[in-house]
C-alpha cells in the first residue's frame, strides 16, 4: 500500500488552516480552502491519491457532498474514471436511492442516482462496479458510512473509503462497511 512520506504529510498538513470556535465554541475547524489554493500542497495530495489508486482497477470514484466532489472529480479525471456525486437529500434530479444516518439531534439523509454505477451497479462486463468513496474528513463517520452503504445498496462494491483527514479520537472508522484509508490522522 502506498502512503505519504513525512515530508509530504507536512506539506499537506501545513497548508490546512485551523479556525478556532467554528462553527461553535470549543470546535477547531480544519479549513481545507487554504490547501486548495496552495498548488504545491494540492498537487502533492493529488499525486499521492493517483499513485495509490491507479492499481486498484476501479470503475468509479464517488465523492460526498460537497468537499468530496473536489477531490473525487479531480482524481476521477486523473484516473480516467467516472465520478458519482453523493448528495444531500433532494439535490439529485433523477430517481435516487437514499440512506439515513444519525446526527447529534435527529437524522439526515444522502442519496445517489439509482443507476450511478451502471445497471444494477454492474460494469459493462456484468461484474459489480468497483468504487472508491472519498471525502475531506471523517469525524464520527455517520455521513461516510451512509454513503458507503448506498454504494453497496445499488449493487456496486465500495472497495475503500478515503479521507484527507481523520479525527481519530471520534472513532468514525469503527464498524465501517468498507476498508478505510486516512491520509492525515488528527
Amino acid at each position: 500500500m502506498i502512503t505519504l512520506n513525512q515530508e509530504e504529510k507536512e506539506i499537506i498538513l501545513g497548508s490546512i488552516r485551523d479556525i478556532p470556535d467554528f462553527p461553535k465554541p470549543g470546535i477547531i475547524f480544519k479549513d481545507i480552502s487554504t490547501m486548495l489554493n496552495n498548488p504545491k500542497a494540492f498537487q502533492t495530495l493529488m499525486n499521492h491519491l493517483t499513485d495509490r489508486y491507479q492499481s486498484y482497477d476501479l470503475d468509479y470514484i464517488a465523492g460526498i457532498d460537497a468537499r468530496g466532489f473536489i477531490f473525487g472529480a479531480a482524481l476521477a479525471d486523473r484516473l480516467g474514471l467516472g465520478f458519482v456525486p453523493v448528495r444531500k437529500q433532494g439535490k439529485l434530479p433523477y430517481t435516487t436511492v437514499a440512506e439515513k444516518y444519525s446526527l447529534e439531534y435527529g437524522f439526515d439523509e444522502v442519496e445517489i442516482h439509482i443507476d450511478a454505477f451502471g445497471e444494477n451497479g454492474c460494469s459493462k462486463a456484468g461484474e459489480k462496479s468497483k468504487v472508491l468513496l472519498i471525502d475531506d474528513l471523517i469525524a464520527t463517520g455517520g455521513t461516510a458510512k451512509a454513503a458507503a452503504n448506498l454504494i453497496d445498496k445499488v449493487g456496486a462494491h465500495c472497495v475503500e473509503s478515503c479521507f484527507i483527514m481523520e479525527l481519530s479520537f471520534l472513532n468514525g472508522r469503527e464498524d465501517f462497511p468498507s476498508a478505510v484509508y486516512s491520509i492525515l490522522e488528527i
